[in-house]
Protein backbone atom coordinates (compact mmCIF):
# COMPACT_ATOMS: atom_id res chain seq x y z
CA UNK A 1 0.00 0.00 0.00
CA UNK A 2 1.13 3.55 -0.74
CA UNK A 3 0.29 6.94 0.79
CA UNK A 4 0.49 10.38 -0.78
CA UNK A 5 -0.89 12.79 1.84
CA UNK A 6 0.11 11.54 5.31
CA UNK A 7 2.77 12.93 7.65
CA UNK A 8 3.98 11.78 11.07
CA UNK A 9 3.87 15.15 12.79
CA UNK A 10 4.50 14.60 16.50
CA UNK A 11 5.64 12.00 19.02
CA UNK A 12 5.13 11.92 22.77
CA UNK A 13 6.26 9.28 25.25
CA UNK A 14 6.54 8.55 28.96
CA UNK A 15 8.78 6.01 30.68
CA UNK A 16 8.27 4.66 34.22
CA UNK A 17 10.73 5.61 36.95
CA UNK A 18 11.18 2.17 38.54
CA UNK A 19 13.70 -0.19 36.95
CA UNK A 20 13.76 -3.94 37.53
CA UNK A 21 17.07 -5.58 36.61
CA UNK A 22 17.46 -9.10 35.29
CA UNK A 23 19.72 -9.75 38.27
CA UNK A 24 16.90 -8.75 40.65
CA UNK A 25 14.46 -11.10 38.90
CA UNK A 26 16.95 -13.92 39.27
CA UNK A 27 17.35 -13.19 42.98
CA UNK A 28 13.58 -13.58 43.35
CA UNK A 29 13.76 -16.82 41.38
CA UNK A 30 16.56 -18.18 43.60
CA UNK A 31 14.55 -21.20 44.88
CA UNK A 32 13.85 -22.28 41.29
CA UNK A 33 17.44 -21.64 40.19
CA UNK A 34 18.79 -23.67 43.09
CA UNK A 35 16.45 -26.61 42.49
CA UNK A 36 17.20 -26.78 38.77
CA UNK A 37 20.89 -25.79 39.20
CA UNK A 38 20.61 -22.86 36.81
CA UNK A 39 23.59 -20.47 36.62
CA UNK A 40 23.14 -16.82 37.67
CA UNK A 41 23.15 -14.36 34.78
CA UNK A 42 21.27 -16.75 32.53
CA UNK A 43 18.35 -14.36 31.88
CA UNK A 44 20.48 -11.48 30.65
CA UNK A 45 22.78 -13.83 28.74
CA UNK A 46 19.84 -15.39 26.86
CA UNK A 47 18.03 -12.13 26.08
CA UNK A 48 20.57 -9.30 26.23
CA UNK A 49 18.16 -7.43 28.53
CA UNK A 50 19.78 -6.02 31.67
CA UNK A 51 16.69 -4.17 32.95
CA UNK A 52 13.11 -3.19 32.22
CA UNK A 53 10.73 -0.63 33.76
CA UNK A 54 7.40 -0.88 35.58
CA UNK A 55 4.68 1.65 36.45
CA UNK A 56 3.72 2.31 40.04
CA UNK A 57 1.22 -0.27 41.36
CA UNK A 58 -2.36 0.57 40.41
CA UNK A 59 -1.50 2.70 37.37
CA UNK A 60 -4.18 2.30 34.70
CA UNK A 61 -2.93 2.30 31.07
CA UNK A 62 -5.13 5.28 30.22
CA UNK A 63 -3.21 7.57 32.59
CA UNK A 64 0.19 7.44 30.81
CA UNK A 65 -1.67 7.30 27.49
CA UNK A 66 -3.35 10.63 28.26
CA UNK A 67 0.02 12.21 28.99
CA UNK A 68 1.67 10.74 25.87
CA UNK A 69 -1.16 12.03 23.70
CA UNK A 70 -0.86 15.49 25.26
CA UNK A 71 2.89 15.46 24.64
CA UNK A 72 2.49 14.45 20.98
CA UNK A 73 0.07 17.33 20.42
CA UNK A 74 2.35 19.75 22.27
CA UNK A 75 5.39 18.62 20.27
CA UNK A 76 3.57 19.55 17.07
CA UNK A 77 1.80 22.58 18.60
CA UNK A 78 -1.40 21.05 17.24
CA UNK A 79 -4.88 21.87 18.62
CA UNK A 80 -6.79 18.94 20.19
CA UNK A 81 -10.05 20.14 18.60
CA UNK A 82 -8.64 19.38 15.13
CA UNK A 83 -8.08 15.67 15.84
CA UNK A 84 -10.55 13.51 13.91
CA UNK A 85 -9.64 10.04 15.18
CA UNK A 86 -8.11 8.43 18.28
CA UNK A 87 -6.95 4.81 18.41
CA UNK A 88 -5.71 3.16 21.61
CA UNK A 89 -3.57 0.30 20.37
CA UNK A 90 -1.77 -1.39 23.26
CA UNK A 91 -2.34 -4.89 24.60
CA UNK A 92 -3.08 -3.44 28.05
CA UNK A 93 -6.33 -1.57 28.67
CA UNK A 94 -8.23 -0.26 31.67
CA UNK A 95 -11.36 -2.39 31.33
CA UNK A 96 -12.91 -4.89 28.95
CA UNK A 97 -15.40 -2.09 28.30
CA UNK A 98 -15.72 0.75 27.63
CA UNK A 99 -12.79 1.28 25.31
CA UNK A 100 -9.73 2.74 27.02
CA UNK A 101 -9.79 5.29 24.20
CA UNK A 102 -12.89 6.79 25.87
CA UNK A 103 -11.01 8.03 28.94
CA UNK A 104 -8.08 9.23 26.85
CA UNK A 105 -10.43 11.10 24.53
CA UNK A 106 -12.15 12.79 27.49
CA UNK A 107 -8.98 13.75 29.39
CA UNK A 108 -7.13 15.07 26.32
CA UNK A 109 -10.15 17.20 25.35
CA UNK A 110 -10.72 15.84 21.85
CA UNK A 111 -13.89 16.84 19.95
CA UNK A 112 -17.17 14.92 20.08
CA UNK A 113 -16.99 14.24 16.34
CA UNK A 114 -13.68 12.39 16.82
CA UNK A 115 -13.91 8.69 15.94
CA UNK A 116 -12.41 6.60 18.77
CA UNK A 117 -11.81 2.91 19.45
CA UNK A 118 -9.36 0.39 20.89
CA UNK A 119 -7.35 -1.79 18.52
CA UNK A 120 -5.63 -4.96 19.69
CA UNK A 121 -3.09 -7.01 17.75
CA UNK A 122 -0.39 -8.12 20.20
CA UNK A 123 2.81 -6.11 19.61
CA UNK A 124 1.51 -4.50 16.39
CA UNK A 125 -1.46 -2.54 17.75
CA UNK A 126 0.06 0.93 17.38
CA UNK A 127 1.46 0.22 13.91
CA UNK A 128 -1.93 -1.13 12.80
CA UNK A 129 -3.49 1.99 14.29
CA UNK A 130 -1.01 4.11 12.37
CA UNK A 131 -2.14 2.51 9.11
CA UNK A 132 -5.83 2.94 10.03
CA UNK A 133 -5.39 6.66 10.67
CA UNK A 134 -3.25 7.04 7.54
CA UNK A 135 -6.01 5.51 5.42
CA UNK A 136 -8.62 7.83 7.00
CA UNK A 137 -6.43 10.82 6.09
CA UNK A 138 -5.72 9.50 2.60
CA UNK A 139 -9.45 9.05 1.95
CA UNK A 140 -10.19 12.59 3.15
CA UNK A 141 -12.30 11.45 6.11
CA UNK A 142 -10.13 13.30 8.66
CA UNK A 143 -7.19 15.71 8.63
CA UNK A 144 -5.45 14.47 11.77
CA UNK A 145 -5.46 11.44 14.06
CA UNK A 146 -3.77 10.21 17.25
CA UNK A 147 -2.50 6.68 17.87
CA UNK A 148 -1.54 5.98 21.48
CA UNK A 149 -0.94 3.10 23.86
CA UNK A 150 0.54 2.10 27.20
CA UNK A 151 1.91 -1.30 28.18
CA UNK A 152 2.04 -2.29 31.85
CA UNK A 153 4.40 -5.20 32.56
CA UNK A 154 4.18 -5.37 36.36
CA UNK A 155 1.18 -7.80 36.50
CA UNK A 156 2.80 -10.24 34.06
CA UNK A 157 6.20 -10.07 35.76
CA UNK A 158 4.76 -10.55 39.24
CA UNK A 159 2.47 -13.42 38.22
CA UNK A 160 5.25 -15.19 36.31
CA UNK A 161 7.76 -14.93 39.17
CA UNK A 162 5.19 -16.03 41.78
CA UNK A 163 4.18 -19.03 39.67
CA UNK A 164 7.76 -20.12 38.99
CA UNK A 165 8.67 -20.14 42.71
CA UNK A 166 5.44 -21.88 43.73
CA UNK A 167 5.22 -25.56 44.63
CA UNK A 168 4.62 -26.58 41.03
CA UNK A 169 7.41 -28.96 39.93
CA UNK A 170 8.70 -27.05 36.89
CA UNK A 171 11.37 -28.68 34.74
CA UNK A 172 14.01 -26.81 32.74
CA UNK A 173 12.02 -27.44 29.57
CA UNK A 174 8.78 -26.15 31.10
CA UNK A 175 10.24 -22.87 32.33
CA UNK A 176 11.42 -22.03 28.82
CA UNK A 177 7.84 -21.10 27.93
CA UNK A 178 7.91 -18.42 30.66
CA UNK A 179 11.20 -16.74 29.74
CA UNK A 180 9.58 -14.33 27.26
CA UNK A 181 7.32 -13.06 30.06
CA UNK A 182 10.40 -12.07 32.07
CA UNK A 183 11.59 -9.79 29.25
CA UNK A 184 8.50 -7.56 29.29
CA UNK A 185 8.80 -3.85 30.16
CA UNK A 186 6.47 -0.86 30.48
CA UNK A 187 6.25 2.35 28.44
CA UNK A 188 3.76 4.71 26.81
CA UNK A 189 3.86 6.43 23.41
CA UNK A 190 1.64 8.47 21.08
CA UNK A 191 1.91 9.41 17.42
CA UNK A 192 0.14 12.32 15.73
CA UNK A 193 -0.49 11.93 12.00
CA UNK A 194 -1.76 14.80 9.86
CA UNK A 195 -2.72 15.61 6.29
CA UNK A 196 0.32 16.89 4.40
CA UNK A 197 -1.00 20.44 3.95
CA UNK A 198 -1.07 20.83 7.76
CA UNK A 199 2.44 19.50 8.30
CA UNK A 200 5.43 21.58 9.32
CA UNK A 201 7.81 18.61 9.41
CA UNK A 202 7.30 16.97 6.03
CA UNK A 203 7.81 13.52 7.62
CA UNK A 204 5.86 11.63 4.98
CA UNK A 205 4.52 8.13 5.50
CA UNK A 206 4.92 6.77 1.99
CA UNK A 207 4.31 3.02 1.96
CA UNK A 208 3.53 -0.07 4.00
CA UNK A 209 3.40 -3.83 3.69
CA UNK A 210 1.61 -6.37 5.89
CA UNK A 211 1.69 -10.13 6.27
CA UNK A 212 -0.30 -12.65 8.35
CA UNK A 213 1.15 -16.14 8.89
CA UNK A 214 -1.59 -17.22 11.27
CA UNK A 215 -0.78 -20.91 11.06
CA UNK A 216 1.55 -20.00 13.93
CA UNK A 217 -1.09 -18.35 16.15
CA UNK A 218 -0.59 -20.87 18.99
CA UNK A 219 3.12 -20.19 19.54
CA UNK A 220 2.46 -17.39 22.04
CA UNK A 221 -0.76 -16.96 23.97
CA UNK A 222 -2.11 -15.69 27.27
CA UNK A 223 -4.85 -16.98 29.51
CA UNK A 224 -8.25 -15.35 29.89
CA UNK A 225 -8.89 -11.82 28.60
CA UNK A 226 -8.38 -9.54 31.61
CA UNK A 227 -8.22 -5.80 32.25
CA UNK A 228 -5.72 -3.98 34.45
CA UNK A 229 -8.48 -2.56 36.65
CA UNK A 230 -9.76 -6.08 37.18
CA UNK A 231 -6.53 -7.11 38.91
CA UNK A 232 -5.19 -9.08 35.95
CA UNK A 233 -2.87 -12.00 36.78
CA UNK A 234 -1.72 -13.02 33.32
CA UNK A 235 0.28 -16.10 32.45
CA UNK A 236 1.89 -16.42 29.01
CA UNK A 237 2.98 -19.62 27.26
CA UNK A 238 5.56 -18.88 24.58
CA UNK A 239 7.46 -21.27 22.34
CA UNK A 240 10.29 -18.75 22.01
CA UNK A 241 12.54 -20.81 19.73
CA UNK A 242 9.86 -21.55 17.14
CA UNK A 243 8.39 -18.05 17.43
CA UNK A 244 11.83 -16.58 16.72
CA UNK A 245 12.41 -18.81 13.70
CA UNK A 246 8.97 -18.38 12.14
CA UNK A 247 8.83 -14.69 13.03
CA UNK A 248 12.04 -14.00 11.16
CA UNK A 249 10.75 -16.00 8.19
CA UNK A 250 7.57 -13.91 8.20
CA UNK A 251 9.66 -10.75 8.38
CA UNK A 252 11.75 -11.89 5.43
CA UNK A 253 8.64 -12.35 3.27
CA UNK A 254 7.17 -9.01 4.35
CA UNK A 255 10.42 -7.16 3.70
CA UNK A 256 10.37 -8.07 0.01
CA UNK A 257 6.84 -6.65 -0.31
CA UNK A 258 7.89 -3.59 1.73
CA UNK A 259 10.82 -2.73 -0.54
CA UNK A 260 8.57 -3.07 -3.58
CA UNK A 261 5.85 -0.85 -2.09
CA UNK A 262 8.35 1.81 -1.01
CA UNK A 263 10.37 1.52 -4.22
CA UNK A 264 13.49 1.27 -2.05
CA UNK A 265 16.61 -0.85 -2.07
CA UNK A 266 17.77 -2.28 1.27
CA UNK A 267 21.09 -0.45 0.85
CA UNK A 268 19.36 2.94 0.64
CA UNK A 269 17.65 2.67 4.05
CA UNK A 270 19.35 5.19 6.33
CA UNK A 271 18.02 4.05 9.69
CA UNK A 272 15.64 1.36 10.88
CA UNK A 273 13.63 0.64 14.00
CA UNK A 274 12.42 -2.87 14.78
CA UNK A 275 10.12 -4.33 17.37
CA UNK A 276 12.29 -4.76 20.49
CA UNK A 277 12.21 -8.44 21.54
CA UNK A 278 15.72 -9.60 22.48
CA UNK A 279 19.24 -8.80 21.32
CA UNK A 280 19.43 -12.21 19.62
CA UNK A 281 16.18 -11.60 17.73
CA UNK A 282 17.47 -8.24 16.52
CA UNK A 283 20.75 -9.73 15.29
CA UNK A 284 19.13 -12.63 13.45
CA UNK A 285 16.45 -10.42 11.92
CA UNK A 286 19.03 -8.05 10.48
CA UNK A 287 21.11 -10.91 9.13
CA UNK A 288 18.01 -12.37 7.47
CA UNK A 289 17.02 -9.06 5.87
CA UNK A 290 20.54 -8.23 4.75
CA UNK A 291 20.47 -4.92 6.63
CA UNK A 292 23.39 -3.21 8.32
CA UNK A 293 22.78 -3.50 12.08
CA UNK A 294 24.78 -0.29 12.56
CA UNK A 295 21.85 1.58 11.04
CA UNK A 296 19.52 0.24 13.71
CA UNK A 297 18.65 1.93 17.00
CA UNK A 298 18.04 -0.39 19.94
CA UNK A 299 16.38 0.11 23.34
CA UNK A 300 15.68 -3.51 24.31
CA UNK A 301 18.75 -3.72 26.53
CA UNK A 302 17.34 -1.21 29.05
CA UNK A 303 13.59 -1.13 28.30
CA UNK A 304 12.96 -4.79 27.56
CA UNK A 305 10.09 -5.76 25.27
CA UNK A 306 7.44 -3.07 25.72
CA UNK A 307 4.91 -4.72 23.45
CA UNK A 308 2.91 -2.58 21.04
CA UNK A 309 4.61 0.64 22.15
CA UNK A 310 8.16 -0.72 21.70
CA UNK A 311 8.74 0.41 18.12
CA UNK A 312 7.20 3.92 18.29
CA UNK A 313 8.91 4.57 21.66
CA UNK A 314 12.24 3.52 20.17
CA UNK A 315 11.60 5.82 17.20
CA UNK A 316 10.90 8.71 19.59
CA UNK A 317 14.05 7.97 21.63
CA UNK A 318 16.11 7.68 18.45
CA UNK A 319 14.88 11.10 17.41
CA UNK A 320 15.67 12.55 20.85
CA UNK A 321 19.16 11.09 20.68
CA UNK A 322 19.84 12.50 17.19
CA UNK A 323 19.95 9.16 15.39
CA UNK A 324 17.95 10.46 12.42
CA UNK A 325 19.60 12.62 9.79
CA UNK A 326 17.75 15.19 7.70
CA UNK A 327 16.58 13.86 5.32
CA UNK A 328 16.50 10.13 6.04
CA UNK A 329 14.79 7.04 4.74
CA UNK A 330 13.38 5.35 7.83
CA UNK A 331 12.10 1.78 7.96
CA UNK A 332 9.74 0.76 10.78
CA UNK A 333 9.86 -3.04 10.96
CA UNK A 334 7.15 -4.44 13.24
CA UNK A 335 6.36 -8.04 14.11
CA UNK A 336 3.97 -9.61 16.59
CA UNK A 337 2.71 -12.98 17.74
CA UNK A 338 0.01 -14.44 15.60
CA UNK A 339 2.31 -14.28 13.55
CA UNK A 340 1.73 -10.84 11.97
CA UNK A 341 4.07 -8.31 10.43
CA UNK A 342 3.73 -4.62 9.53
CA UNK A 343 6.48 -2.59 7.86
CA UNK A 344 6.17 1.10 7.04
CA UNK A 345 8.34 3.61 5.19
CA UNK A 346 8.98 7.17 6.36
CA UNK A 347 10.66 9.98 4.42
CA UNK A 348 12.00 11.80 7.49
CA UNK A 349 12.71 15.52 7.56
CA UNK A 350 12.35 16.88 11.07
CA UNK A 351 11.64 15.50 14.52
CA UNK A 352 9.06 16.92 16.93
CA UNK A 353 9.17 14.86 20.13
CA UNK A 354 8.32 15.56 23.76
CA UNK A 355 9.20 13.28 26.68
CA UNK A 356 7.26 13.12 29.93
CA UNK A 357 8.06 11.75 33.38
CA UNK A 358 6.03 9.45 35.58
CA UNK A 359 5.76 12.17 38.19
CA UNK A 360 3.87 14.30 35.64
CA UNK A 361 1.07 11.74 35.38
CA UNK A 362 -0.84 13.36 38.23
CA UNK A 363 -1.84 16.06 35.74
CA UNK A 364 -3.16 13.34 33.44
CA UNK A 365 -5.60 12.01 36.05
CA UNK A 366 -3.75 9.27 37.87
Amino acid sequence: MRFQRVCLEGLGFVLPDECVSSAEIERRLAPLYERLRLPEGRLELMTGIRERRVWRPGTLPSVPSVRSAQLALAAADFPPQSVGALIHGSVCRDHLEPATACRVHHRVGLPARCQIFDLSNACLGLLNGMLQVAQMIELGWIQAGLVVGTESSRPLLETTIATLVSDRPFTRQQIKTAVASLTIGSASCAMLLVEESLSRTGNRLTAAAVRAHTEHHQLCHSGADESVAGGMQPWMDTDSDTLLREGIATGRCTFDDFLSAADWDARTIDVSFTHQVTVQHRRQMYESLGLDSERDYSTVEWLGNTGAVALPTTLALGCRHDRLSNPARVALLGIGSGINCVMTALEWRRGQVQEGTESSLADAGR
